[in-house]
């Protein structure tokens, strides 16, 4: 194969709208997988376009003119989800396909309240024209590349990127009122990983951050210290995807308590065990509890919290002390029993005190 040729360029939902109308989009080529995504992923995708955000870039391919209709013929290399998604909500009459059991949808509350529910007739003129304004990324392959050539080009695409790990794959399966929370969180508290040195850039383009935020959210849900088991943290996902309790109630103990942790123990987490990943968990969890009452969730909807002392601020500190030349503390595993050892270990110390 020689050098690909191919152009950049821009193109509006509008265009495709119009395409696909006249019968010279073609949507699903041979090589493509069938449209595989869930309400959720369709809902995140308009969210994403009424936001104005960008989308990854389509890949068309041109065909030669219809000598019969006179008209040219775009391909659709990779994007057809996106594409299929987006027509679905704007035009559905285009798809000549279309299944409202499987294509119809409509925006989820937890993405967009707005525009939450409503079909796209529904809408109000402004947003409407902001959708079928919004303009994708496309490169546009050559009309002399045979199908051999786009096929391989295709597949290069869809598997020479890094592996996906736990968290990269629940990012792509779940748009539900848990990972909303969870990304919500993990978004607005950014700040203060990067300023504890919890997270690097590597790490949080890898989503740890999320990962370790989930496993905390589903503490302060159930009340009591867990693992790191991504079987679990998917279980929860998929549990609490069309609803989340106490949603409002964790939302606002967590940011109290990323505060008060900032507020009182920026300094120590930069050179204490508790500033690392594998520690951190134990650290948030023993001041959630000092704050809140560990297992308080479901028992009062009041975010009453208590003071954090100076006096329990220092135990804290000397806990640490205490801490470091034993074994387990220094162990980098963040396995259910390491956790609630120290998790316990300190709490009594601190509530125990002289």
């Amino acid at each position: 194969m020689g050098t690909i040729e191919y152009k950049k360029t821009f193109f509006k939902v509008a265009d495709f709208v119009s395409w696909q109308k006249d019968k010279a989009l073609i949507l699903s080529p041979k090589f493509q997988r069938r449209s595989v995504w869930k309400p959720g992923t369709k809902s995140y995708l308009i969210d994403t376009i009424v936001r104005g955000l960008p989308i990854p870039i389509i890949f068309l391919r041109d065909l030669p003119i219809d000598l019969e209709t006179l008209r040219p013929k775009r391909e659709v290399v990779d994007g057809q989800q996106r594409l299929r998604t987006l027509l679905s909500f704007v035009a559905p009459r285009s798809l000549e396909d279309y299944d409202p059991e499987k294509d119809q949808f409509t925006v989820q509350k937890n993405h967009n309240k707005e525009i939450a529910k409503k079909t796209f007739q529904e809408l109000d003129d402004e947003i409407k024209r902001e959708i079928l304004e919004y303009e994708f990324s496309v490169h546009i392959l050559s009309p002399q590349m045979d199908d051999r050539e786009v096929i391989d080009i295709f597949r290069r695409m869809n598997s020479t990127y890094y592996q996906l790990n736990k968290q990269e794959i629940r990012n792509s399966q779940y748009f539900g009122e848990f990972k909303t929370l969870a990304y919500q969180l993990a978004l607005e508290c950014l700040w203060y990983w990067k300023d504890w040195k919890v997270f690097t850039d590597d790490d949080i383009a890898r989503m740890k951050e999320v990962k370790l935020t989930s496993e905390l959210i589903m503490m302060m849900l159930d009340g009591k210290v867990m693992g790191s088991n991504d079987k679990i943290i998917e279980d929860y996902y998929n549990k609490y995807d069309n609803s989340m309790p106490y949603k409002n109630q964790i939302y606002n103990r967590f940011h109290n308590t990323m505060e008060i942790i900032d507020k009182n123990f920026k300094d120590f987490l930069l050179v204490s065990k508790f500033g690392q990943q594998t520690k951190i968990y134990i650290f948030f969890a023993v001041i959630y509890d000092l704050i809140f009452g560990l297992n308080s969730i479901k028992k009062s909807e009041s975010d009453d919290k208590q003071k954090i002392s100076e006096v329990v601020v220092e135990r804290i500190k000397m806990a640490n002390d205490t801490l470091k030349n034993k074994t387990l503390f220094n162990s980098r595993r963040q396995g259910i029993k390491e956790r609630k050892i120290i998790y316990n270990y300190l709490i009594d110390f601190v509530k125990n005190s002289d």
